[in-house]
Parts: C-alpha cells; structure tokens; sequence
C-alpha cells in the first residue's frame, strides 16, 4: 500500500474491464445499431443496443463539429467532438430528441432516471485525419502511427452513480451484470469504442467510395479508447477506503492461491511463457516522452528478458513455481515486479475469477462508538506505525495541501507556504490527523469510551472512523504522506486506473497522465470468439506489418 508500487500497479484478468468482456462473451452478446443518422462529414447521431445480464443497454452517441480552439481534454471544456449517454432500455425518437438537446451539454443538461452514465470524448485528430484518408483510398493506416497513439478518440470524462442527475447507483446496484464496480461505466466507453471504428469507416466511405475499404481487424482489435486523467480522480481511492481495501485483498488473495500452487501443469507454463514473450513486445510499443516512465520502461525490458532466462519450462517445473518466482523478482524493479504478477495470475482464471465477486461492496465505514481509549491507541500502533513515524516538524512533510479549485472544478494541489487556500484543505492528511488523535489520547483516560471522548473532540471524528475501518479492513489505507514534498499524484491515478484495466500510461507531469482503454480487447464482431478473454499485454500483430507495406 506504499505510493511507489501502487504507482507501479499494472493491469490483470481482475480488472474491471476484463470482467465485463467475460460476461459479454459468456453471454454471446451481440451489438445491434438501431439508428446510425451519420452524414458524410460524421455528424449526427448513433444508437448501439446490447442486452447483458436480461437487460437492454444503449448508448448514445452524437457527433458534432468543433473549432480546433475549442477542443480540450480539460474537465471544464463546454464543447467536445462527440457525447455520450448510457441508456437503460433502448431509447424512444421522443427520448433521443430529448437527449440531443441535453447530452452535447454534458453537466449543463438535464437528465431522467434512464440516463446511468455520462460522456464525453474529443478525436486524437492526428490518427483519427490519418486513418480516414487511408481508408478512403483503399490502404490502411500505418502500422507505426497505430502503436504510437493507439485510439481514435480520448475521453475526457466518464461520469456514473448520479452525477449530474443521471441515475442512482442504487438503481443498477443489484442487476449481476452491472454489481461489480464500475461496470456500467466500462460499458459505455467500450460501446464508444465500437462507435469510433464505425466512424471513421462512415467517413471514408463518404469520402472515397467504390476505393474506400474498412479496418482490418488487427488494427481494429489493436485501436482502443484514450483517456486524459488529472488530479480530480486521485482522492477517490481515499475517500472510499473500504473499496479500496476489497479491491486490493481479491489481488493479494488471488495471487496466494497462484503462489500457492505446487505444481504447474505444463499447458499453464506454455501460457505463462507465451505472454511473457508477448509482455515483452507490449514493452517496446509503449511510449512516452515522460522522462521517469521512460527510464522504467528500458529497465523492465532489460528484467523481463532476465525473468524469461530464469523461468525456463524445465524452471517451471519444478514444486511451487510461481512463489519462487515472486521471491526472485524481489531483486528486480517494482515495475518489473508487479508485471510479473499480472503475468502469473492471467494463466489461472479458472483459479482466480470467481473471486472478483465483492468490489462493488462499499458499506459506508461507521464508528463503533464502545471501543475504549486503551484499545483505539494499540489499533493506531498496529495499523498506522507508518503514520507514527513521520516527522511533521519537518516543513517537507506538509508541503502541500488538496483542495477543490472553484474556476477548475477539480481537485488541486497548493503550495501551503506560497499559496492561499489552505483553510480549504481537503482530509487527505491522513498521516497527519492520525498523529493529532494519538497525541489527543495520550492525556485522556484509557478506559473512557470512544463515544465519551468525541463529545469532547468532535473534531477527531473522521480520523477515529478511519483508525477503525483500517482495524476491520487492512488494505484501507494509503500508507503515505500525501501531503509530502515528494508526493506523486500519479501513483494514485496508476492503480486506480490499472485496476479499471488501462494500459500504455503516458505521464504528461506528475498530476496527470494519458492511458489506453480496451486496446486489444475484442470488437462488436468478435465478442462471441473463443479468444475473447485473450488480450492482456496487446500487440499489433505482425501480419498487419506485411499487408500494409
């Protein structure tokens, strides 16, 4: 739970996308497009349906122009290329007049109850121009600008749960489909994938006829969802600490039972060694022009070359091999680390999966108002020594403070010492409050009641709640100085988005990065193959290479 391995975190079978493409193939599921009112230049209109779990699902897609100027990936943006619903229920002529006055507006508009989630996208307009004009002339993109960016569109934000007058959690909470976290969410952006291939194949039908051909389907597979996140989504993983804690324990449990295996079947080691291979070619189309990131990439190349040396199938044969494994990798990078962890679970789904069941549990913590003084001080000493042992007379330990920018509508960092604001300060110091209750308890009596204690110091309400929740729930905390001169954000945003299933992290500072969503995972037309669970560690295959030359 230290920043610089969740900042390490990648991918795995558990991943909420993952998850959500199992249900789709295991039910079959096909994509139906009621309405595409599209015209040549790709404005207007798209409905896609797809029934999952006994339910109906669509989403709506409008397209429209924007001026080169008006297009941001900022959160406070008023205009953007396309705009999304996730509908319950396959939507009227009446509902869709009703949503294209109100989705462009994304939160300036109004919404019903059937609206579950909220999106919206702009075209990476270098490879969305590029493989129009391909397509148009009978060609296909160019295999080296494909790796380089990979999607065709990049979310800007995909909002759920009642934001902005969509629907409650509680109205889907309970439908198998949509329990797990995040689902409905996942949907909608892989709905907004399928859309952008049928985009610019509309485009460059319109603009090349008879010449114009469509996507090969290893560029089409090998084409994802971009996605621009920045600070707004890291006090997420704070502010729901039991998530966080089940999230973390399904991976921790899940990698046990893998290191606990004593033998590996020998179709399991041909897997294992198969995607180690392919890991190693997902390196080396991952780029980024963040230094840090960079630098990390070269050396993994370098370890993951080293793991293959070591784990030979003779290797792998012998008791408990994927311990040993896991305990030789404690020598390489925490990079190198937990890509070996993602590698180790992926052969073992018939091991793992069904663990995945509880990530949507996200009870509200409470404070259990008859714990006494004495047994509150031994849960900070056994939970929070990390906490403890930070030494805030340091002016490095509380070099920054979160808060919400009123004009940016998101959250920020400041500057404690050369910025204003602090009085706004967000609870994301934990390290610190834990340090203020401990020092409060120590002149209090040790058999006074932690309900007692709170009516004289309401103040410590929230750190007391969280002292208890981290009591019941190991995994619930971040177990870092978030307020720290050497603080990185980004580490936050990493897990949380390696959990979502991202891919290709491409850093643009320490507070917000660019990723990769459904790269590789299967299309509209290839959800029903038997290789739709297969797409961790995507390449673009080599046979697009020799078509396209």
């Amino acid at each position: 739970m230290r920043l610089s391995r969740m900042g390490a975190f990648y991918p795995t079978r558990l991943s909420f996308m993952r998850k959500l493409i199992r249900r789709l193939s295991r039910e079959q599921a096909v994509v139906s497009r009621p309405v595409w009112e599209i015209d040549a230049d790709g404005y207007g209109r798209a409905v896609y349906s797809v029934p999952l779990g006994g339910d109906v699902y669509s989403l709506v897609a409008f397209s429209t122009p924007l001026a080169p100027e008006h297009r941001s990936d900022r959160v406070i943006a008023e205009a953007w290329d396309t705009t999304y619903v996730l509908y319950d229920g396959v939507p009227t002529s009446r509902d869709l007049d009703r949503l294209a006055k109100n989705v462009p507006r994304q939160e300036a508009g109004r919404f019903a109850r059937t609206e579950l989630v909220l999106c919206r996208a702009n075209k990476s307009v270098r490879l969305f121009e590029h493989v129009v004009e391909r397509l148009s002339h009978g060609r296909q993109p160019d295999a080296e600008t494909i790796r380089r960016i990979g999607y065709l569109l990049r979310t800007t934000a995909v909002y759920g749960n009642g934001k902005f007058g969509i629907a409650d959690r509680s109205r889907i909470e309970m439908r198998p489909a949509l329990r797990g976290a995040f689902q409905a969410e996942m949907l909608a952006v892989w709905l907004v994938r399928g859309f952008t291939h049928d985009l610019v194949e509309h485009i460059a039908r319109e603009r090349g006829g008879s010449h114009a051909v469509p996507l090969q389907a290893a560029v089409k597979r090998h084409i994802g969802v971009g996605n621009a996140t920045g600070l707004g989504m890291a006090p997420f993983l704070i502010s729901h600490p039991t998530l966080l804690h089940n999230w973390m324990l399904e991976r921790e449990t899940a990698l046990a039972m893998v290191r606990a295996e004593r033998r590996a079947a020998p179709e399991t080691i041909d897997r294992f060694r198969t995607l180690l291979g392919r890991a190693g070619q997902h390196l080396g189309e991952w780029t980024t022009n963040d230094a840090i990131q960079a630098s990390r990439i070269h050396d993994v190349r370098q370890e993951l070359k080293d793991a293959a040396a070591l784990a030979t199938s003779a290797w792998l044969a012998e008791p408990f091999p994927w311990n040993r494994l896991v305990t030789h990798a404690e020598r390489w990078s925490l990079e190198c680390q937990e890509l070996l962890v993602a590698l180790i679970l992926e052969p073992h789904g018939h091991l793992i999966d069904d663990i995945a069941q509880h990530w949507s549990n996200a009870q509200t913590p409470q404070i259990a108002p008859g714990t006494t003084l004495r047994q509150l001080n031994r849960h900070i000493a056994q939970q929070f020594a990390w906490a403890l042992a930070i030494d805030f007379e340091a002016p490095e330990a509380s070099h920054y403070f979160w808060y919400v920018s009123e004009d940016k509508q998101e959250p920020r960092l400041g500057d404690r010492r050369n910025e204003a604001g602090a009085d706004q300060e967000m609870p994301l110091d934990v390290a610190r409050q834990i340090q203020a209750l401990a020092q409060a308890l120590k002149t209090s009596d040790p058999d006074e009641t932690t309900a007692t204690f709170l009516i004289r110091r309401p103040d410590l309400r929230y750190v007391v709640r969280r002292v208890q929740t981290a009591v019941r729930h190991p995994y619930s905390e971040v177990q870092d100085n978030l307020i720290s001169a050497d603080c990185r954000p980004i580490d936050l945003l990493r897990c949380k988005l390696a959990q979502f299933g991202a891919s290709k992290f491409d850093p643009k500072s320490d507070r917000w990065t660019r990723i990769t969503l459904f790269q590789g995972a299967p299309t509209f037309d290839t959800i029903q193959g038997s290789d739709a669970d297969d797409w961790c560690f995507p390449i673009l295959d080599q046979g697009y290479e020799t078509v396209t030359q």
